[in-house]
Formats: C-alpha cells, structure tokens, sequence
C-alpha cells in the first residue's frame, strides 16, 4: 500500500464510498493491514454497503454536521481519511476539518484513465487536486522515474454499478426517516431510476439501428473534416463547480454560436451525448433547433452511442467543459480545448489560453512527449489498477500476490 503510506495501527475513518461494496471492501483490506477503521455513513444505503462493527450513522443537521466530523476527528484520533468526490457537502466539509487537523484525505473518483483504473488523490481530484499544471514539471521527470509497470484489465461490469445503484437509492429513499435530515447530492428519485433505467435500455438499442452507418461516415467521408464535442452529464459536479457555464444546453448554445460565426465553412460539428445520460436526457432537438436557427443545421450532427475513441481519432479538434475525454482526446494527438477548469488544461497539451473563436482555425496539436510523461505520471501518483465494479486495485490489497507478466490480458506501461 505505497500509495497511502504504512496503516498498522493507524485509525483510518471511511466517509460515504462509490454505490456499492469498493468501501466495505477497502474497509476490510485496511483491517487486514493492521489499521484500526471507522465508517460513517449519511442513509441507509451507505448502512447497507458497510461492515456492521464499525459503523456509525450520522443523523444530524447539515449545520451540525462541522462540529460533529471535528469532535469525531479529534476524538478517535483518526490519521487518514477516506471519501468519494470533493464536491459533495459532507464530504467539503470533512475534508476542510481533516486539513485543519493534519489529517491526511484520499479522495476516490472515477478513473481519469479508463477502463483499467480509478482515481485516488491526496485532499482533491480534478480541478482540486494538487498535480502541477506547469508543463517544465513533466518535462524535467528524471528518467529514472519511468519504468515498466504490469497493468492487469480492471473488467468492470455495468449490472453491479446498475444493481448497487438500485438497491442504494431504493434503501435511501424508503428508510429516509432513519436519517430525517439527510440531503442527497442528487434525487433520490427511485421510480424515476426505475424509469430511466428502462429508458436508456430501450434508446441504447434504438441508437444501434438509428445510427447505423454512422460512424463509417465519420471514419470515412467526414475523417478530418469535424470538430467534436462530448457532453457531460447534466448534473455533473465539474459542470457546477469548474465551469462558468449554468448547464449543458448553456455550453451548447456556446459552442454552436462560436462554430456558426467563426469556423471554416466546410466544416462540420459532431455533438455526442454522455452514456450515463442515455435514459435521462436527449439535446437532440434543442441542437437542431439552435443549429437550424443559426443556418448550420447540415453542418451539425448529433449522435449517441458511437465508438468514443474512433470519433476522437478522426475528429480535427475537441471541444469540452473539462470532461475526462479531454484526456482521451490527447491521447489520441487531438487538438483540445477545455471551456472550464481542467487539471490538464496545461499548456503544450491544450490549447491553454486560446479563444473558442480562435480554436476552430488556429488549433495546435499536444506535445506527444509532453503527454507521455504527463500521461504516465497520472498513473503513477493518482491512478490505480482497478475498478469499483470489477477487479479490486492491486495497490490497496495488502494480501496480493506478486504478478507475473503471464497474467491473462495484462499489459506493459512503459
């Protein structure tokens, strides 16, 4: 567990986790390290999703809740904190105190590298984590800090986030008056997940026929002609927090005004929607209509399910708030540019700096080599070899045994 430093005998304290058991998981791996832990949980899923001896349910007020994760920090003596997200109340809240304290925070997220990986960081991840936006950085890595690494596929598989998701919200939303004053970052809306649920199956599916062809189309008559575009979820975190933008229509309409006045006319603009948003939201015709309005509706095309990496590969430019397919995007030697805050909004690898207005014909490509290193320093102080709804991180698994480079679809990092 290099990642986190030595835990025997250390109090470890685990706030609310990914839906699901990765938490409970990590609680008893931290055991088996020697670690004494603690779990508080704010409704009856995180009860559901936590061992039963060391949990501790909190049922105050939102206005209690500083004073109580002070007291409780200072009380248990607690060394290092666990939580999912840096942007949710509780979590804001506990994360401050902790600092406050000289307690050490690992903040948990989705993977800034998928699919083989999550995210881990000290005291915050995107906009807030704490990597150096100066390119001279990873430039000046010394050598001997790139070495082959062993990466095992995580193998995450949807029906578990889909079946924690469900059996989380459900347990939240019909034991709510065992946590009276809890407040969800998002609805705890268990019909309308039902029905969203059922929706996204059904488009998912609609999609497959509906865009038949499509994608030969972007790969063949249209490669190197468009600008691409991926949405993020409409009640995405890094929407609200590190970006000037109200909601995703609000960066549409930006971004389809800038492309209508100022792109090269023979151009074309690929909009794609977010996966997680296929049952709940659908931008189609509020694109067609603005496109339609501005007189570029032939030039616009909307699309849904689509090969993510084939799109970006054939793709002139990206255009996003700070979504992690920005990364993907550079991987793939694409000129991006980011309209919000990103952590990689670094220049030499976007367009850092540059205008939307200026982008559509002034675009640079990423510094392959800056990338690189940049790329393979994420891996190796953020990401770990994992998944919350497949294979455990290796890192965060005392017991693992060594690996072997025969392992079963693993892959060298260099």
């Amino acid at each position: 567990m290099d990642r986190i430093g030595n835990i025997k005998d250390k109090n470890i304290l685990l706030l609310q986790g990914p839906m699901g058991s990765f938490f409970q998981q990590l609680d008893l791996r931290f055991r088996q390290g020697g670690a004494n832990t603690f779990k508080i949980g704010f409704n009856a899923g995180d009860w559901f999703f936590s061992n039963r001896d060391n949990y501790i349910p909190y049922r105050g007020t939102k206005e209690q809740w500083r004073d109580f994760i002070r007291l409780f920090l200072e009380e248990k003596e607690i060394h290092k904190i666990f939580l999912f997200g840096d942007c949710r109340f509780y979590q804001k809240i506990a994360i401050e105190e902790s600092m406050k304290l000289g307690i050490e925070v690992f903040v948990f997220e989705e993977g800034y590298i998928r699919p083989d990986f999550v995210t881990m960081e000290r005291y915050g991840v995107n906009n807030y984590s704490k990597i150096s936006r100066d390119p001279n950085f990873y430039r000046n890595l010394p050598e001997n800090f790139f070495h082959k690494r062993l990466i095992l596929p995580a193998n995450p598989k949807y029906w578990r986030m889909a079946l924690s998701a469900s059996i989380y919200y459900i347990l939240a939303k019909t034991l709510k008056f065992r946590y009276p004053h809890y407040e969800h970052h998002r609805e705890l809306a268990v019909i309308k997940e039902g029905f969203w649920g059922i929706r996204s199956f059904y488009r998912k599916y609609l999609y497959k026929i509906k865009e038949r062809g499509l994608l030969e189309r972007l790969s063949g008559e249209l490669s190197k002609k468009y600008y691409f575009v991926p949405l993020q979820t409409y009640n995405d975190f890094q929407l609200r927090e590190h970006s000037p933008f109200p909601s995703i229509e609000a960066f549409i309409e930006r971004v389809i005004n800038s492309f209508a006045h100022h792109a090269p006319k023979e151009s074309y603009l690929v909009i794609k929607h977010h996966p997680m948003d296929r049952g709940r939201k659908n931008y189609e015709k509020f694109i067609h209509n603005l496109a339609e309005h501005l007189g570029v509706q032939k030039r616009v095309i909307v699309v849904h399910d689509l090969h993510l990496p084939t799109c970006l590969r054939h793709a002139i430019g990206t255009i996003t708030i700070n979504s992690t397919v920005g990364l993907s995007s550079l991987f793939h030697r694409i000129p991006t540019i980011t309209l919000g805050e990103a952590f990689y909004d670094i220049e030499d690898l976007t367009c850092k700096g540059m205008s939307l207005e200026r982008f559509w014909r002034e675009y640079k490509a990423p510094d392959p080599e800056l990338f690189t290193k940049f790329r393979y320093y994420l891996i190796e102080t953020t990401q770990l070899n994992g998944s919350f709804y497949g294979r455990f991180p290796i890192e965060l698994n005392p017991l693992q045994c060594p690996l072997s480079e025969k392992d079963k679809g693993a892959y060298l990092l260099k």
